[in-house]
């Protein structure tokens, strides 16, 4: 096993969203929505997570755009976002310490809280999510 390390470049940052995907995609909860939703684009996928927590967690503005809208008719409820956190954590746990990999989990806890209740909002209400 690695020696953890604080997050400090684009390359920790890979780090960490390939060893939780790889979860992900192993995950009997969550592999199958994945994968049906990406299919073959995982490279593309995986690149705008890269782009994504650089951006959030190293402040290079490599990403931009809407998150929640790939999202909004996933067909996911609590336990879904629970493991997906749990992974998520494990992930960080892992690999990382120090301020950066707190703000990680910090962040990926309030986007899954958000992303849920959107999502549930949605699924409850005529109304569309804007674009």
């Amino acid at each position: 096993m690695e020696n953890k390390r604080e997050i400090i470049e684009l390359n920790d940052i890979k780090l960490l969203v390939d060893r939780f995907y790889e979860k992900v995609r192993g995950d009997e909860l969550l592999k199958d929505i994945f994968n049906e939703v990406i299919q073959d684009r995982w490279p593309l996928h995986l690149d705008k997570m890269y782009r994504f927590w650089q951006t959030v967690l190293l402040d290079e503005i490599t990403y931009s755009g809407a998150p929640f809208l790939p999202h909004a008719k996933l067909p996911v409820d609590k336990q879904h976002f629970d493991r997906w956190l749990l992974l998520f954590n494990e992930t960080v746990d892992e690999l990382f310490i120090g301020e950066k990999a707190a703000d990680a989990k910090w962040r990926a806890a309030r986007m899954a809280d958000m992303f849920l209740h959107k999502i549930e909002y949605f699924r409850n209400r005529p109304a569309k999510p804007l674009l």
